[in-house]
């Protein structure tokens, strides 16, 4: 076995091989950019070795580099995770130039599967169903054209060198087909540098079904059962699930026995996933061979009590595969879940930023999260946004479904818009609950999958918010009291002490997706319980109580007692319930006394935001209550006036400039009439 191995990767795969290779007693070199020089993985890894700045291309994908690390650290092999190098001949031929261990397939295979249409042809003669298509090498857009109408429209157009949905578009009739070719060949060179098509038969309804297969290099093969992969976006996966419903014992032995076969005719050792759409009738068809670990394959792991990548060393050190196929037996159901950064009501668009606030549900032998990532990190521009991966696993689909359902609730994230709320929706929604499943899915349930713009808000998620931001300004009071020359005031007291009255307090929040700022009134009741407030949110009179602990939130609205969790970055909110994440930003005044009433206006930032607009000139003299600068945060604008007569000596910022909350915006210089 290897005593020392390099992992050519970064992120969460990287952490999750130095996992396993530590329980073996295996020690690790860790490679990176300079964005990730705080990276978990390098943190994790027994040494690291820096390859260069942070695009892929000047780094993590620089061979050379890697196989130099690797030579100056003595590793004996290099395991490449997925993507980067994982699927590239050259990086697999350098590696046995150099004497090292490629931990994956040999070159032959890796090159078989590098075309989808040569894959088709090896395909084709080992006896694996293929899709009707053409994947000739003649690609004249007429003949091309001309096969589409033979297979019989809608078609699937397909880059040969593509992946991730790159150079994919579907056809439904004869009259889009020369323009949705010339795009499809546009975004594969540009993607691949390459513009080869294939065109099949598009399959209305299918899903999308892989099997996981392994090989060692005295000839054996064993297939690990498989993994339902329906649910995509843009054809990426979302969540995936093992095994697959309503997969027959025939059925999987057929799929499974024709996977052996697709990678035994490229003489395939080490891991390996065989994709087949499976259409409703229970046919099926080779789509592609993948000839490197899947991001999925913990819920294998989950399902066959087998630790892959342990599998793949194993194999890469020459000795034959733990098991063999009488030995596999499949164990209950389990789920895997993408947590991203990104933004799915707008069209899933990547969002980066800094992981603020993260909190993840516990690990249990039924909840496990692979993740790359700690609380404080960058999500940065140059790689995949994948923040980790949710996986669950429980004796039936049912309960799998509702442990990944809690589990998605208890995964609060912020400072970087996520996908978690839409994936705790996709997993409670009826038709995936009853899995009425295919690779339309998320296209087909768009209403009951995204937020629908606009709308009223909530009076008692904004009461909650009232009722924390309450208990912050109590807290913030009691902190200012202890430092006091008289602890014991009244004035310290929470509500600013008035003899004889309720005092009142109003509070304005930007709630995300409306026009308007909300503003709320708030009475605290004088010779009731601590921290016992009747709160106004328009015409909705709710009555609140609780208590603060860290982030802790526990609350009764209305005599419904109910425990949430806070982040709050810079007063933006974020409230994490079970049904929600309610998002605010608290247009926090400085309050400059004690006074339990709406403070004067301030000339500080209010919230993070950016300046819109210079009302007034530098120099120019005003008038209380003049406007003189605009901030925008949250699609809201917040004008800040003058707080009384005087004149604008000088702004601190212009028009575009982003500014923290706290921030001086200008500075001001009162009549001294007015002071007076």
């Amino acid at each position: 076995m290897f005593r020392k191995i390099l992992i050519a990767n970064r992120g969460e795969i990287a952490c999750r091989v130095i996992r396993t290779a530590h329980q073996m007693g295996i020690r690790c070199v860790a490679v990176y950019s300079d964005a990730d020089r705080d990276s978990l993985h390098v943190k994790m890894a027994d040494e690291a070795v820096y390859l260069g700045a942070a695009p892929a291309r000047d780094s993590y994908l620089m061979l050379d580099k890697v196989i130099a690390a690797a030579k100056q650290t003595g590793a004996e092999a290099i395991h490449p995770g997925y993507g980067f190098l994982s699927e590239n001949s050259q990086f697999v031929e350098a590696c046995d130039a150099a004497g090292i261990v490629f931990i994956g397939p040999p070159i032959k295979a890796i090159e078989a599967m590098g075309s989808k249409s040569a894959a088709k042809i090896i395909m084709e003669k080992a006896g694996v169903p293929l899709v009707p298509g053409y994947h000739g090498k003649d690609q004249s857009p007429e003949l091309i054209k001309a096969e589409a109408e033979k297979i019989g429209y809608p078609v699937l157009l397909k880059a040969t060198a593509g992946g991730g949905g790159k150079g994919m578009r579907i056809v439904e009739k004869a009259s889009d087909f020369d323009e949705a070719l010339a795009a499809a060949k546009r975004e594969a060179m540009n993607g691949f540098g390459d513009d080869t098509m294939l065109v099949e038969k598009y399959l209305v309804k299918p899903r999308h079904v892989e099997f996981q297969v392994f090989c060692d290099s005295q000839g054996n093969g064993v297939y690990l059962f498989e993994r339902d992969c329906s649910v995509q976006r843009r054809h990426q996966k979302v969540i995936e699930e093992a095994p697959a419903p309503g997969m027959s014992e025939e059925l999987r032995a057929k799929m499974g026995d024709a996977a052996l076969k697709a990678a035994q005719a490229i003489g395939y050792v080490n891991a390996g996933t065989v994709e087949f759409l499976l259409d409703a009738d229970g046919s099926f068809f080779f789509m592609e061979m993948n000839t490197r670990l899947q991001v999925e394959h913990p819920i294998t792991e989950m399902i066959t009590g087998e630790d892959l990548v342990a599998w793949q060393l194993k194999i890469a050190a020459g000795l034959p595969l733990p098991k063999q196929q009488k030995d596999l037996q499949i164990h209950g159901h389990a789920f895997e879940a993408r947590i991203y950064a990104e933004d799915p009501d707008q069209d899933f668009l990547p969002a980066t930023g800094t992981l603020s606030y993260v909190r993840t549900p516990a690990e249990t032998r039924h909840v496990r999260v692979d993740t790359g990532v700690l609380e404080g990190d960058e999500v940065s521009i140059y790689y995949d946004p994948m923040i980790a991966k949710l996986i669950v696993w429980d004796i039936n689909r049912e309960a799998a479904l509702s442990r990944m359902a809690q589990a998605l609730s208890e995964y609060r994230i912020a400072g970087v818009k996520t996908n978690t709320r839409f994936l705790k929706r996709l997993a409670e929604s009826a038709p995936f609950q009853r899995f009425d499943v295919d690779t339309g899915f998320i296209e087909r349930n768009e209403d009951l999958l995204f937020t629908k713009k606009g709308g009223s808000y909530n009076p008692n998620l904004l009461a909650l918010t009232a009722l924390y931001a309450l208990l912050k300004l109590d807290q913030e009071r009691q902190a200012e009291a202890k430092h006091s020359i008289d602890p014991y005031s009244p004035w310290h007291g929470f509500g600013g002490w008035r003899m004889n009255t309720d005092p009142s307090l109003n509070l304005r929040f930007a709630v995300e997706g409306q026009e308007e700022p909300v503003d709320i009134r708030v009475i605290a009741k004088s010779n009731s319980a601590k921290n016992f407030w009747t709160v106004f949110v328009g015409e909705h009179k709710l009555l609140v109580e609780g208590c603060l602990t860290d982030d802790c939130l526990n609350a009764v609205v209305n005599g419904h007692h109910r425990t949430i969790h806070v982040a709050d970055l810079n007063n933006a909110l974020t409230l994490f319930t079970n049904e929600e994440h309610f998002t605010c930003q608290w247009l926090r005044p400085d309050l400059d006394s004690h006074e339990f009433e709406e403070a004067t206006a301030s000339l500080t930032a209010p919230m993070n935001g950016s300046v819109v607009t210079l009302l007034v000139e530098a120099g120019a003299e005003v008038k209380k209550g003049d406007s003189l600068i605009v901030i925008e945060a949250m699609k809201m604008e917040h004008t800040l006036s003058a707080p009384a007569d005087g004149k604008v000596a000088e702004f601190f910022f212009a028009a575009g400039d982003l500014v923290s909350q706290g921030a001086e915006l200008l500075k001001f210089e009162a009549d001294e009439a007015a002071e007076a």
